[in-house]
């Protein structure tokens, strides 16, 4: 039997996406990476009060999804994330350093309009879009960019359709 390692996570991002490199960059082949952070609440009961508590998630968004994604990726925003953990190792002045990050394959943005308060301007037909990558393997796992081992995300597709629908299902 092999292992899993599955994410699917809803949450709001805590800052914008920016040009700086760290936040927004394309790498020296051209691949575009986006990292994101997202905060994640939860509720759980303390005794007799119900108490929030809040996770903080780090995100990375790769190809086409990042460069399709960038203008939406608005501190606030609700995404939903579906992925895979990596985990990073590193060493720093003798200190060893290990960080987990979700990689994303499929993100969708979730919410409504923005002057609403809390989505981003869908387009025509009210889908919000949904990105997802190619699915090549018979396993169903994202094509892979082998030099960088990123996974190549361009397909986009409204409401399980790909391409804009020209009529809406209900």
């Amino acid at each position: 039997m092999t292992d899993v390692n599955r994410v699917n996570i809803i949450g709001r991002l805590t800052r914008d996406i920016t040009s700086d490199e760290r936040s927004f960059a394309y790498l020296p082949n051209g691949t575009a990476r986006a990292n994101v952070s997202i905060a994640v609440n939860r509720s759980r009961k303390n005794g007799e009060q119900w108490v929030d508590e809040v996770s903080y998630f780090d995100v990375t968004i790769w190809g086409k999804t990042a460069e399709n994604l960038k203008p939406y990726l608005q501190k606030g925003k609700q995404i939903a994330v579906d992925g895979y953990l990596r985990q990073d190792r590193w060493e720093k002045d003798g200190q060893k350093n290990i960080r987990i990050v979700i990689v994303a394959e499929n993100v969708q943005l979730l919410g409504g309009r923005a002057e609403n308060g809390g989505g981003y301007d869908q387009p025509s037909g009210g889908f919000a879009p949904k990105f997802q990558p190619r699915q090549n393997s018979p396993m169903g796992n994202s094509s892979m960019n082998s030099s960088m081992n990123a996974p190549m995300m361009d397909d986009i597709s409204y409401g399980g359709e790909t391409g804009f629908p020209e009529d809406i299902p209900f």
